[in-house]
Parts: C-alpha cells; structure tokens; sequence
C-alpha cells in the first residue's frame, strides 16, 4: 500500500454524490485516529498537512508515518499539502513522495494567481500529482495564513471556467462564505453561486473551512456538487479539550499512552460525524 494522488478519488466522489473527507493532521495521534476510523468505515480520506504542520513533524517522518498507516490498514491513503505558496516549497515535498498538492495563489490578482498555479501543475502532473487550487479567498486564519473579513472575496463562476481551463488544475477550492478557523457569526452560504460553478467547470470542487457549518450546510454543499470538504479546527479542539479536561480530573498525569488516550476517543467520534455527513462510508 502506498500514498496515493487525489484526482482519481475526488472523481468517483464527483461521480457518485458524495464527498471526501480531509483532515487536518498535526501529530501521530491525529494520523491514527484518521486512518483507523476510515479504516473501519470503509471512507476514502485525505490528511492534509500546512506548512506549519511539515515543518513540525518533519516531512519525511510524516510521509513514513502515512505509507507505514497504508500498509498497517490496507488502504491507499492521499498525503495533501493545504495551502502551500512556495513552489520550490512544493517540488521539495513531491520529490519526497507526496502526491496531493494544493497550491494557494489565491492573494494574487487573477493573471498572477494563473501563472503561478500553472508552473506548479505543469511540475506536478509530470510526477502524476494532483494538484488543487484556490479562486477567491477565505476570511480567518488558516496556519500562518491570516485573513481579514474586508479582504476575502467570493468566486466567480465565470472566472472559475477561465481559471480551471487555464491551469489545467485537477480540483477547485471556493469561496462561497466560509471561513478558516472558528466562525465569529454564523455563516451565510451562497448556495446560487456554488450552483452557478459548478454548471461552469467540470473538475471536482473543495469546501474549506467546514469546521463550525451545519450538518445541513454541507450536505447542501456536496449535493450542489462539493466533493471534498476540509476540517481542521473541529479536530484541534476535541483533541485540546479532551486533553484538558483529563489533566484536570488527573493533574498528576505524566503518561502519554493514558492522557492521549481520551483526546484520541474525542477525535474519533468528530471523524466519524464528518464521515457519515460526507456520505464517504463505504465507498472504497
């Protein structure tokens, strides 16, 4: 078993209604807890790393970890770079064995956005690496990556056909009013313009920052043609809270294989609620 490229898993995904789910990972325990429950749902998943996350876990300790979980529970599993700006950034991890690319040229003006999310597919598809892009961009704090609400901006499905065409890209992150991060007010989806995009290009389309949304919304989301929807922030916080709440019922608690272990039973139940929301069980 191996790490695997998205495109052929976000096809059957666009083919048959329902969506991948791709988690934000930041430690072995979040990369168990990920794996073994997809594992026993039968879920295609995506375990998405930022920039932040590689340099703290270390590239090639993350990439061993992951081939190591494929093996263990016979299941291809897609290692994805969220959010990466830098392309020699990008080749460095391709080169070291990672097949899912997101490249976020989504704070340039639209001619530079293209150029630079164009160098970085041309590279990739030469290594059969996935590569997904954003048009538009998300309020909140993804990482490093911090922005403001006056400066997000949503897609323009005709933008999006000019965009997709021009890349050559194999998946398409929207802006239709989420956001990274926790949700200050509740979110107000612009389920017409999503609608709009998806009449407009034909690769499979990414929700980022689900985190926080209605169960309703995103299965609105993914029968309007989502099939990838993004969590991180639900994940960090079970983990954290979970974590807490153990230390403060044991505070003279010293090993990790007994406080991790209820933080890892907290991030279990989120991954298995995404999963059944994603409508994902079963589909490999």
């Amino acid at each position: 078993m191996y790490i695997i490229s998205s495109k052929n898993m976000l096809q059957k995904a666009q083919v048959e209604g329902y969506a991948v789910p791709a988690f934000n990972i930041h430690n072995l325990e979040t990369l168990q807890v990920v794996v073994e429950t997809a594992a026993q749902h039968r879920s295609p998943v995506m375990l998405a790393g930022t920039p932040g996350t590689y340099r703290y876990g270390g590239v090639e300790n993350l990439v061993s970890l992951v081939k190591a979980l494929a093996h263990e529970y016979q299941q291809p599993l897609v290692l994805h770079l969220d959010h990466h700006e830098r392309y020699d950034d990008i080749t460095e991890k391709v080169r070291a064995g990672i097949r899912s690319v997101m490249i976020d040229g989504s704070h340039l003006p639209f001619e530079e956005n293209i150029a630079r999310v164009k160098e970085v597919t041309t590279f990739c598809h030469r290594f059969d690496v996935s590569v997904e892009a954003e048009l538009g961009r998300l309020g909140g704090q993804e990482d490093d990556l911090v922005v403001n609400v006056e400066d997000s901006a949503y897609t323009s499905p005709e933008a999006a056909a000019e965009f997709v065409q021009r890349t050559q890209i194999d998946s398409l992150a929207v802006a239709i009013g989420t956001a990274h991060g926790l949700y200050t007010r509740e979110p107000r989806l612009d389920f017409a313009r999503l609608e709009q995009i998806r009449r407009c290009v034909d690769v499979p389309l990414v929700l980022h920052g689900a985190s926080g949304l209605s169960e309703q919304d995103v299965k609105k989301c993914i029968h309007l043609g989502i099939c990838k929807v993004n969590v991180a922030t639900e994940l960090k916080i079970a983990f954290a809270d979970a974590l807490k709440g153990y230390f403060h019922d044991n505070p003279a608690a010293n090993d990790p294989r007994h406080y991790m272990q209820p933080a890892k039973a907290a991030m279990t139940e989120v991954v298995t609620r995404i999963i059944g929301v994603c409508g994902s069980e079963g589909k490999i």
